[in-house]
């Protein structure tokens, strides 16, 4: 049996403060379980926000643990976007995105607030407060 989430996002712009020289204006639109959308582009992938760039999340370097959790976990061997005071990270649908202890611990020894929550609370916690925040938005489980 499969069952299906989407969730309606209104859509918000959001202005992303950080340390580039100027603020970034994203939008949030819908997200369901395998998507998201990010002002006008869909991404069927996990997506990393850093500093207002949106790329795609590289999680091959975290593969190496899958057996460990039962899925890939994000782990400190990928490039974490940590240049910011707040690191947002979406866990997916079902918050079933594995966040290694080294990643908290990283986060703890660079002084980031490290928020893990399920991707649709994440989302709204990026519309809230965005400012100097990062994120990596996980998009299906």
């Amino acid at each position: 049996m499969v069952r299906l989430l989407a969730f309606y996002v209104p859509e918000v712009r959001v202005k992303w403060i950080c340390f580039c020289p100027s603020e970034v204006e994203m939008k949030f639109g819908h997200f369901s379980f395998g998507s998201i959308q990010i002002d006008d582009t869909i991404y069927e992938h996990d997506v990393i926000i850093d500093r207002g760039e949106i790329l795609k999340r590289k999680k091959k370097p975290s593969k190496r643990f899958r057996d460990d959790f039962g899925h890939t976990p994000l782990s400190v061997e990928e490039d974490i976007p940590w240049q910011c005071r707040h690191l947002v990270i979406g866990t997916g649908a079902y918050g079933r995105l594995p966040v290694m202890d080294e990643v908290k611990r990283e986060a703890r020894r660079r002084n980031v607030e490290l928020l893990v929550l399920p991707t649709i609370e994440a989302m709204e916690r990026l519309r809230q407060n965005p400012g100097d925040t990062n994120a990596i938005l996980h998009v299906t489980c």
